[in-house]
């Protein structure tokens, strides 16, 4: 059985969810070669080979990127099994169908492509026989070693920039998946609805050793949540500070989870932490209840103050843009950024994020949505949906562009920040900026540690 297993875009990481899979196939016997079209051209000759192909879809992105594949594929190669798993591949199960898609794997899935490769290799005239393995699988599974030996090396991914101007190679791997929580717009909870799994940690920190061995001198966890099992977190970082002394670590975390848990910050600082990256989605209390975030401004400050306390950086995200955002909560937030020394923890990208609605989003709990939201948008696998205000998504468009044009042109954070003050006060018909408030143009380098490939969804 030759599989073939592809990524399309993992925000610059070495593709985990190619390398987890790859062991559990290699262990049943399974020919595994592994692409990655973030790096590298679709590659024929493999497509040509392969019985069973499977795409990682794990977010919005990479599944439409994955979509697009769908045709050259099939161009070459009609006989292959084709197969999506990943986050974003069963709540789009219908549409995906239709494109001919024959075999589709949410949640702990690297069970289930081991199963299927065993049912092709056992049945190879039966390729379009309806799925046997669950479309969503929770089971506990034990994990195994990722396998990353035909992967692009960790030095062709996005790097860690560091305030003194050097760079370090950065690996990527996960100890636990799900979440315990249920907020409203997370593509997690139609999926996991709460249920999280840990990967042991003799599991993690081989993965980590390997990656080490490789190049890696920083780790990113991609949990969705590294305190949600705060228990198998904290001995896995103490783990891995007493083997590793100078390997430096990212992860994301709660601000829920930071307030309960606020005596663990030192530890997370004294374990070689460099910053975590938290979502904390708005500053607006009425925002933040729609979407279940189960934390307040007055959270996130307290947050903020407690990590400053222990001189590590917290790098918020946001979902600036919804249809609860208005010209003046926009500007306030902005004001907030700059008052509270926040423009170098955030990528500008976060300032121009509007609110996706994919298929099965708990966001139809909320009257506002089940009357503003349009039906399903296929090509868009997202719900469309306008502000009431037009102005609040032509300033979208706006911040949007500022952000393409500012990354493109390599601007700074403070410059593309600038810019978009500048915009969003002239649409709110604010006074501008004096100059004695003004931004300066030309900041100096950033004093934050940041991942060199900007984030999306």
């Amino acid at each position: 059985m030759n599989v073939l297993l592809i990524a399309t875009y993992e925000q610059g990481h070495q593709p985990f969810g190619l390398a987890s899979p790859a062991a559990w196939l290699r262990a049943v016997g399974a020919k595994v070669a592994c692409l990655d079209i973030s790096r590298d051209p679709l590659n024929e000759i493999a497509i040509k080979e392969a019985n069973l192909i499977a795409i990682h879809v794990p977010m919005h992105t990479a599944t439409r990127l994955a979509i697009e594949l769908i045709a050259p594929i099939r161009a070459i190669n009609p006989q292959a099994h084709l197969c999506f798993y990943g986050l974003y591949a069963p709540v789009n199960a219908d549409y995906l169908r239709k494109q001919g898609v024959q075999t589709i794997l949410g949640g702990e899935f690297e069970a289930g492509l081991a199963s299927l490769a065993n049912r092709l290799a056992t049945h190879p005239n039966k390729h379009a026989d309806p799925q046997s393995e669950p479309l969503i699988s929770l089971a506990r599974l034990n994990f195994q070693i990722p396998d990353r030996q035909d992967l692009p090396s960790l030095d062709r991914y996005a790097s860690l920039g560091l305030p003194d101007g050097t760079s370090r190679i950065a690996g990527y791997t996960e100890s636990s998946r799900g979440c315990k929580h249920l907020c409203r717009h997370c593509p997690i909870v139609p999926v996991y609805n709460g249920a999280f799994r840990i990967v042991a940690k003799e599991i993690v920190l081989e993965d980590i050793r390997r990656q080490i061995k490789a190049g890696a001198q920083h780790i990113t966890f991609g949990d969705p949540d590294f305190f949600n099992g705060v228990g198998h977190a904290i001995p896995l970082i103490e783990s891995l500070r007493k083997e590793f002394p100078h390997l430096t670590y990212d992860a994301t975390i709660k601000i829920e989870h930071l307030r309960k848990h606020e005596n663990q910050i030192a530890k997370l600082r004294d374990t070689n932490c460099l910053f975590i990256t938290s979502a904390v989605e708005s500053i607006d209390d009425a925002v933040l209840e729609n979407l279940a975030k189960n934390h307040t401004r007055k959270d996130f400050e307290h947050v903020l103050r407690a990590f400053r306390a222990q001189n590590l950086p917290l790098q918020p995200t946001f979902v600036p843009f919804s249809p609860w955002t208005t010209l003046d909560s926009y500007n306030d937030l902005l004001d907030f950024l700059a008052a509270n020394d926040l423009i170098e923890n955030v990528a500008p990208i976060q300032l121009a994020i509007r609110l996706l609605i994919p298929a099965g989003s708990r966001l139809f709990d909320l009257p506002d949505i089940q009357n503003l939201a349009g039906p399903f948008d296929e090509k868009a696998l997202a719900h469309p949906w306008q502000h009431p205000d037009p102005s609040v998504d032509k300033l979208c468009e706006a911040v949007q562009q500022i952000v393409h044009t500012g990354e493109k042109l390599n601007r700074t954070r403070h410059q593309i920040f600038a810019r978009i003050q500048e915009a969003a006060r002239r649409a709110a018909g604010l006074d501008q900026l004096t100059k004695s408030e003004a931004l300066p143009l030309l900041a100096a380098r950033a004093t934050i540690p940041y991942v060199t490939e900007p984030w999306y969804c």
